[in-house]
């Protein structure tokens, strides 16, 4: 008597069309990350190399010291760095606060209000965003001189505003229209307050957008160079004009592994805040998204 094995199923074969698409895809995906990753990994490579290899050309981390970071703190040369990563969060935090605040509120006013010139409103804000900020070096200067405002944090913070609010106003406008209107109705209905209700009922359920929006403002104002560079002083200078300005033995040589080193010290925390809420931030921008 014979006896018949079960045969196993055949394994269906991947078409060639799909092999290529993947490949295509991971390609992509490498590239973006060596285009993007790329710079920062030689910069924290430089910043780890002796000063004396600076300009080496071997892509793996060779002769490493902490030196760089020393001297990136050291203020005999004229350089504080300390006192200017301090200003930096001074800066942008304060930017940031205040953005939030006044975005979230024209925002809910451009998503959930009807009124007269609300398009225009709109376009104003969008102009704003897109106005280069060269052309506003001058009048700044002469109005802040004229107000003794030059060297003064609220130089700094002032056009920073002006500067983050349009795209806070944006993200979370776009947030705000997606958000069950429903449940604003429900929450007076039982007695809320408009105030009420936006504070207790919208206001949590846009938590992704805004912590979104609290990254990006601050991101970008803790990387603005141009005015501060102008309106700032050796006080109040944000770690962009401070690193810009390192000093080092000889005054014909820039020190670029102090600068590297400073500049990995500033990207570290950046970077690690961003991996670590990478789900918030990629949940606050695509929540204003069309929905199938």
């Amino acid at each position: 008597m014979s006896i018949r094995t079960a045969e196993k199923p055949a394994v269906p074969s991947v078409p060639w069309t799909q092999r290529l698409k993947s490949v295509r895809l991971y390609a992509g995906v490498a590239i973006v990350l060596i285009w993007g990753l790329g710079p920062f990994y030689w910069m924290t490579v430089t910043a780890f190399r002796d000063p004396a290899y600076t300009f080496d050309s071997t892509p793996w981390p060779t002769h490493l010291t902490l030196e760089n970071f020393r001297n990136a703190f050291d203020t005999s040369r004229g350089n504080n760095f300390g006192r200017a990563l301090g200003n930096s969060v001074i800066i942008g935090s304060i930017t940031t606060v205040i953005a939030l605040v006044l975005g979230v509120l024209a925002a809910y006013a451009l998503a959930r209000l009807t009124f007269r010139g609300k398009y225009v409103v709109s376009g104003l804000i969008l102009s704003a965003s897109m106005f280069p900020v060269v052309v506003l070096v001058t009048p700044l200067f002469q109005l802040f001189t004229n107000l003794g405002w030059i060297g003064k944090y609220q130089a700094m913070i002032i056009p920073n505003i002006s500067f983050v609010l349009p795209m806070t106003v944006y993200i979370l406008a776009s947030f705000f229209a997606e958000l069950p209107w429903e449940l604003e109705e429900a929450a007076r209905i039982d007695g809320a307050t408009k105030l009420q209700a936006f504070r207790l009922v919208m206001l949590p359920l846009a938590a992704p957008a805004v912590f979104t929006t609290a990254i990006l403002a601050f991101i970008a104002a803790v990387n603005e160079y141009l005015l501060a560079r102008l309106l700032s002083s050796g006080s109040t200078e944000p770690v962009t004009v401070a690193v810009a300005r390192f000093s080092g033995n000889n005054p014909l040589v820039e020190p670029y592994a102090a600068i590297m080193a400073a500049g990995v010290m500033v990207s570290i925390p950046l970077v690690i805040m961003v991996l670590l809420f990478q789900r918030r931030i990629i949940s606050g921008l695509t929540a204003g998204g069309v929905k199938s």
